[in-house]
Parts: C-alpha cells; sequence; structure tokens
C-alpha cells in the first residue's frame, strides 16, 4: 500500500510539473486581456474591458469578430465534413474490397501523408487561381482537405479492419448491396471513429494559418489565425491587452470542442473494437 501511495504522489508531481506552466500560462492570458497596461511580461494595470473592445467594434480596417468567428466555423466544420465523408468512403472500400493496386494505393497515401504541405503552396495557388476558387473559403476548404484525406483514410482504415464481418456477410447472404451495408451497418458500428476524425479534423483546421493565409487575400473571408496575425507587429507597437483577448476568445470554441469530443479522440489510440 505504501509502495502505490508513493508511486501516487510521484506521478502527482510530474503531472503537476508538466501542467504548472501551461496553467501559468492562460492565467497570464487571462490577466493580461482584463488589464490596462503590460509592463514587461506582467500587467500592472487596473482592471477593464477595453482590450475586449473588438467584440463590439472593428479594429481598425477589420472586419468584426463575429464574421471572422462565422468564417473560421465555416472552415474549419467544412473541412470536418468533408475529410470525415471522404475518408470514410475510401477506407471503407480499401478495409473491405481486396481490388487491384490496393496496395499500392496504401503506400501512395502514406507517402502524401509524409509529404511537406509547405513544398506544394505554389502549385496549389496556381490551381485554385484557373479554377477562380482563390480567395475563397471554398478553395482553401478543398484544399485544407486533401492535404487531412490520407490521414483520415488510414485512421478510420484501422476502425474498419477492427470491426466485425459477421453482420455484413449476413447481410450479403439476404441481398443487401455493398452501399446498404456501408450506410446502415459499417458506419453505425464505426461512430466513435467518425467522430473522432471529425473533432481531430477540426482542431487542425481551428489552428490552421499556412494555407489560410496563403490562399485568402480579401479581409472579408479572413478567419481567425489571420486575423490573430494582423493584431501582430513589432513588440513596442503590439497591443499586447487587445491581441491577449483576442487570442483567448480564439481558443474558447477549440477548447469547448475538445472537452465535448475528448472521449472520442481516446478513440484514436486504438481504434474499433470487435464485436
Amino acid at each position: 500500500m505504501e509502495v502505490f501511495q508513493r508511486r501516487w504522489v510521484g506521478t502527482f508531481i510530474v503531472i503537476l510539473g508538466v501542467t504548472f506552466p501551461i496553467a501559468l500560462g492562460y492565467l497570464w492570458l487571462v490577466l493580461t486581456s482584463t488589464n490596462r497596461e503590460v509592463h514587461g511580461l506582467w500587467p500592472i494595470g487596473g482592471w477593464e474591458l477595453q482590450n475586449w473592445r473588438f467584440l463590439w467594434e472593428p479594429i481598425g480596417r477589420r472586419p468584426m469578430i463575429w464574421q471572422v468567428l462565422l468564417n473560421t466555423l465555416i472552415f474549419a466544420g467544412g473541412v470536418s465534413l468533408l475529410v470525415v465523408t471522404v475518408s470514410a468512403m475510401a477506407a471503407y472500400a480499401i478495409s473491405r474490397m481486396n481490388f487491384k493496386g490496393r496496395g499500392m494505393f496504401l503506400g501512395l497515401v502514406l507517402v502524401l501523408h509524409a509529404f511537406p504541405a509547405v513544398s506544394l503552396l505554389i502549385a496549389t495557388f496556381y490551381v485554385l487561381v484557373m479554377l477562380r476558387l482563390f480567395d475563397s473559403l471554398l478553395g482553401v476548404v478543398l484544399v485544407m482537405t486533401a492535404f487531412m484525406m490520407p490521414l483520415g483514410i488510414w485512421l478510420l482504415k484501422g476502425f474498419f479492419d477492427n470491426l466485425s464481418w459477421d453482420m455484413e456477410m449476413a447481410a450479403l447472404v439476404d441481398g443487401a448491396s455493398r452501399f446498404r451495408i456501408f450506410f446502415q451497418i459499417a458506419l453505425p458500428l464505426a461512430k466513435p471513429g467518425l467522430f473522432a476524425l471529425g473533432i481531430f479534423s477540426f482542431l487542425i483546421a481551428w489552428g490552421e494559418f499556412i494555407l489560410p493565409y496563403t490562399f485568402i487575400a480579401s479581409s472579408r473571408v479572413w478567419i481567425f489565425s489571420i486575423y490573430l496575425e494582423s493584431l501582430m507587429g513589432d513588440l513596442s507597437a503590439t497591443d499586447f491587452g487587445l491581441l491577449t483577448a483576442v487570442g483567448l476568445f480564439y481558443t474558447l470554441p477549440a477548447v469547448i470542442v475538445f472537452l465535448l469530443g475528448q472521449k472520442y479522440l481516446l478513440q484514436m489510440y486504438y481504434g474499433g473494437s470487435k464485436g
């Protein structure tokens, strides 16, 4: 019993040591966002809401924050929906059908996942311009979805691989089509994986900066990461109070989504379950 208690105390100390700097950083964000003045790294002014004025008025020539919030929700939600939809169909086909070139396709998916997206920015830029999708949310959603699909296919393939074939075989014997089996049997059984991939895709898209910054030019389709970057300048000219307030507002939706979906994210570590 004593050995167990010592291990528990040691584990607690390690967790506390890891989380304390993170908690201190968030505390600094809260204090800075609600103070009038920042001296060095610590707020010294009185408490006020002036730093949160972006909620009711535009900052400079930037769009209203609520339009930015809507654009970010459309961007992250669109990426999440498309990644889950396309990856689920591709992963099910790879998991259940033994077609010619299956191994090569899996290898290609793995290579595409390992390929750095930054090296394709120029080529992707020209493609979007030719398709007249540059400077649009649809264009950047499609690009982000394309770069995330290899990861989504691999994750969902693991879930489908671990699902039992019994119900599907019984449905095939009864004359059900592959599409009916996919929608009525496979998808409900893989629901934890679908939710996990959807939340994971949403969180990644929510924090994405390089792709939107490259393919979005006008402020009418700004998302949060671009808006936050526009507030940053030289250290002497940066309004740290405003910057931290916007940063806190930026993180709140992502934190809420993570807290609501963390049980599904745990499913990603071990895939589906046989049953």
